[in-house]
């Protein structure tokens, strides 16, 4: 299953598209246990002239250097072992504020999004995640 609904984007120069960020604040950084997905995320921002790294757990990710992330977190909520609410708490506990992250899910409700929000996820989205809106929503929270 492709799990990013709006398929395939040419690249960002390609569509006329301004680079608005500096090219530090361009970096995506995408935690999810699943390759396709994982795949599928680093294409879509690859094509948006976005760099990218990504991490097949929470626990690799947490090796990183927390206090000096820039850009954006794309964060799967249900990871093994080190689970996604574990890896936002982390986060925010050394980056209350400048580090944007968003959640996604493939079992969203409700009551799980407020979670995500008081614990400080910028946003939140379900899987299959719209291609656009991702993009457009994870620029916003990088200006």
């Amino acid at each position: 299953v492709f799990p990013i609904a709006g398929g395939v984007f040419p690249r960002a120069a390609e569509r006329g598209v301004p680079d608005v960020l500096g090219k530090g604040s361009r970096m995506i950084y995408i935690v999810d246990d699943d390759d396709a997905v994982r795949d599928s995320l680093r294409a879509l921002f690859e094509s948006c002239d976005f760099e990218v790294r990504d991490f097949a757990s929470g626990a690799a990710f947490l090796t990183e250097s927390l206090d000096s992330l820039q850009g954006c977190l794309i964060l799967d909520l249900h990871l093994p072992v080190v689970g996604g609410f574990e890896v936002l708490s982390r986060v925010r506990a050394i980056r209350p504020f400048d580090l944007p992250i968003i959640v996604i899910t493939g079992r969203g409700d409700e009551a799980t999004g407020q979670r995500l929000l008081k614990a400080g996820a910028d946003a939140d989205m379900e899987k299959p995640v719209d291609a656009v809106a991702l993009v457009a929503t994870a620029t916003d929270l990088m200006q």
